[in-house]
């Protein structure tokens, strides 16, 4: 019978490490031709919006869903995991947990692919929720001694960086200002809802690779044009997924000064099929919409922890 996963069961049983083995295999399988995903579709109603993912993955024997529902009093997220033989129900998940740890897990995957190895300083926009599974997905693939954190919410930041700090086991640090966390960081990382760029393009050092993970709509812009423009790599998670959200992108490949054929797909990169990274003084950029394939892969690794643990409740279906 199908298994019923909560968020306490997620928050129990899922790693960093299982994110990242999750987020990885998706872009490899992307790649490959043995995967299939469609971009997010959305149903706007005056006060609440349905949003929907959906992909499967052959070689891992799965396929399925995520739907949320997005409105002012919060967001609701649920995976419907299938057997891509069969196509029976495997698994409904719980996935806000879920989901900001593959959210972070794409940005360590695209750190451990495009950044420069010896990468020891990160700086971060945001210190929400999204932030966590960023910094903690960092902290896991690259072997940095610092992260410097900027908020415009400056009095739960304190809280926030010593609660990484003890998570991660890396001196997670308050940055003052925008350009105290860019300036000398071999990280940038991006994940707010802003609406206007976070930084002077100016501040990037050479060498810094980028991860945006906020920007995911036309009215959301946290890179300005010239920040892309120092840009020698862009990297994505999908071209069409990019070309259909990136609000990072859209301004400059709708002007013409960004063209479709220079965005890379991360899985390219990680099958060899594209360069990543081929000197030290390149700045490098990921853009991360999210896939479903992320979100099923994870799901996937969760499925398989519960029932090895006996977790969860089954579904009477």
């Amino acid at each position: 019978m199908a298994l019923f996963l909560s968020e306490n069961d997620v928050k129990k049983l899922l790693t960093v490490e299982m994110a990242l083995d999750g987020v990885e295999s998706a872009h490899r399988e992307l790649a490959l031709g043995q995967a299939l995903d469609t971009p997010r579709a959305r149903t706007r109603l005056p006060q609440t919006a349905l949003h929907i993912l959906q992909g499967g993955l052959p070689a891992q024997g799965i396929l399925g869903y995520k739907a949320y529902t997005s409105n002012r009093s919060g967001n609701r997220f649920l995976v419907h995991l299938f057997d891509a033989a069969s196509g029976e129900l495997l698994a409904v998940v719980e996935a806000d947990y879920l989901g900001m740890m593959r959210t972070g897990a794409a940005s360590g995957i695209a750190a451990r692919w495009l950044a420069r190895p010896e990468s020891a300083v990160a700086g971060v926009f945001g210190a929400g929720w999204q932030a966590e599974g960023h910094i903690r997905a960092i902290c896991a693939t690259l072997p940095l001694r610092q992260v410097k954190v900027y908020s415009r919410q400056a009095e739960r930041l304190a809280a926030f960086c010593q609660r990484l700090g003890e998570l991660t086991g890396v001196a997670v640090v308050p940055a003052a200002t925008p350009e105290a966390a860019v300036r000398g960081s071999d990280v940038v990382g991006t994940v707010t809802t802003a609406g206007k760029p976070l930084f002077d393009a100016e501040w990037l050092e050479p060498g810094t690779h980028i991860n945006a993970a906020g920007s995911n709509a036309l009215i959301r812009q946290e890179l300005s044009e010239a920040a892309i423009r120092r840009c020698d790599l862009i990297t994505v998670d999908s071209v069409a997924t990019a070309l259909a959200e990136a609000g990072d992108l859209l301004p400059p490949l709708e002007k013409g000064r960004l063209h479709p054929r220079q965005l890379v797909e991360l899985g390219d990169v990680i099958i060899g099929r594209r360069a990543g990274r081929v000197g030290p003084e390149q700045i490098s950029l990921f853009e991360s919409q999210g896939l479903a394939i992320q979100d099923l892969a994870v799901a996937h690794r969760v499925l398989l922890a519960a029932r090895a643990a006996g977790a969860g409740c089954q579904l009477p279906m």
